[in-house]
């Protein structure tokens, strides 16, 4: 009787789990882009997945909403783990300067224009920067979130086999090519074809991402080339067209009531090269001219973050002691390896104080397909289907 009073059909039932990848996510009522949202969910949210139609799936929200939305806004299990435990390497990073953009910014997941967006920086609002990499433009690739259903299997038919009443004699075997035979056939007029096709290859595009952390702790890759460095202006402007990589406040010095900082950057030219700076330059204020003028630079070198700002030890006859400073990690003159640099901050001069073994290298960025999402119940596989003639020979047999 309880079930008679039922006022509409049973819910369905679900296939899979998902989460929601970007900010926020809208649930439509079917599955053209115009039908109007059921409803709005935001990211991290856990979804149930109902039905499957191409690249739509029809979810079910916590409240009980149901509706479709595209499965590349969908993350598995696996891809919020691998955001978390993102967001926890990024918190051991040093801070290599702040940064601030002027129009509505996009925090993605991946390094990766496709993969999903999280968060949305608002205009002028100001991010931490941890890490620049530049990886070559690749399109995340994507597998099916839900797996496929198992195909059914058919037993080949059995074939007869033919004996013969004399065994055909074995073929001889050939004989083998030479070891050089790839070279051998080579013509130049092959060799001078290939060159022309290698050299009429486009280069590979790349792009510059920069992991950032927002000042609510969530960490994300955003473009590169739509970041600002907030550094003052009346340093800033000193950048001679390079871009400003990272910086960092030294001390200060007072200049009657102001009191204006000393100011560390680093800068490249070549935003596609594989270091990550080729100059760095200190900034102090001069109390005469009442202005920022250059107190060290360096300029050629191959530098590699994370830039780091502590107290060094300098040994220098009668300066000997503990100061503040930094220090670089850059490819050695000699080819040899990478060192780091350690500089100290006397006064207003910058002063090296040595060399150290580099940290190792870090393993590059790769950008993943997103895992599949885990379907509600495991299917079992088909089993083959049994002919006549198989039936009716087990029959005789038993």
């Amino acid at each position: 009787m309880l079930a008679g009073c039922a006022t509409g059909p049973p819910p369905a039932k679900r296939i899979g789990e998902a989460y929601v990848g970007p900010a926020e996510l809208k649930i439509r009522s079917d599955i053209p882009v115009q039908s109007p949202p059921v409803t709005i969910v935001h990211h991290g949210q856990r979804l149930e997945i109902l039905q499957t139609r191409r690249k739509f799936l029809r979810v079910r929200t916590p409240d009980g909403k149901e509706g479709w939305t595209d499965e590349r806004s969908l993350l598995a299990a696996a891809d919020m783990k691998a955001l978390k435990e993102l967001a926890e390497h990024s918190a051991k990073l040093p801070n290599q300067g702040v940064a601030t953009t002027y129009q509505p910014l996009n925090i993605h997941t991946q390094p990766a224009m496709s993969s999903p967006s999280f968060v949305q920086l608002r205009e002028n609002e100001k991010v931490a920067v941890l890490q620049s990499v530049v990886l070559p433009r690749n399109e995340a690739p994507r597998t099916p979130l839900i797996p496929p259903a198992p195909k059914k299997t058919r037993l080949p038919p059995k074939k007869r086999e033919r004996k013969d009443k004399v065994p055909l004699p074995p073929p001889p075997k050939p004989p083998e090519p030479p070891a050089d035979w790839v070279e051998l056939s080579r013509t130049p007029a092959d060799e001078a074809e290939a060159a022309a096709i290698e050299a009429e290859k486009p280069p590979v595009k790349t792009d510059g991402w920069s992991l950032v952390r927002t000042p609510s702790g969530q960490t994300g890759w955003v473009l590169t080339r739509l970041l600002s460095m907030a550094i003052p202006d009346e340093v800033a402007q000193y950048a001679e067209g390079k871009r400003i990589v990272s910086y960092f406040a030294l001390g200060e010095t007072s200049d009657g009531e102001q009191k204006k900082k000393i100011w560390l950057w680093t800068t490249t030219s070549d935003s596609h090269a594989p270091w990550d700076f080729d100059s760095f330059r200190v900034f102090v204020w001069s109390t005469k001219r009442h202005r920022y003028e250059t107190t060290y630079i360096e300029r050629g070198i191959r530098g590699y973050a994370p830039v780091l700002v502590r107290e060094v030890d300098y040994g220098g006859k009668g300066l000997a002691g503990r100061y503040s400073g930094f220090s670089l990690c850059v490819d050695k003159k000699d080819g040899s390896g990478r060192a780091r640099r350690l500089f100290a901050l006397i006064g207003q001069t910058i002063r090296s104080a040595g060399e150290q073994a580099c940290e190792p290298v870090p393993s590059p960025v790769q950008v993943q397909a997103p895992s599949p999402l885990p379907s509600g119940e495991t299917p079992t596989p088909a089993q083959p289907k049994e002919g006549f003639f198989e039936k009716l020979r087990k029959r005789f047999k038993k």
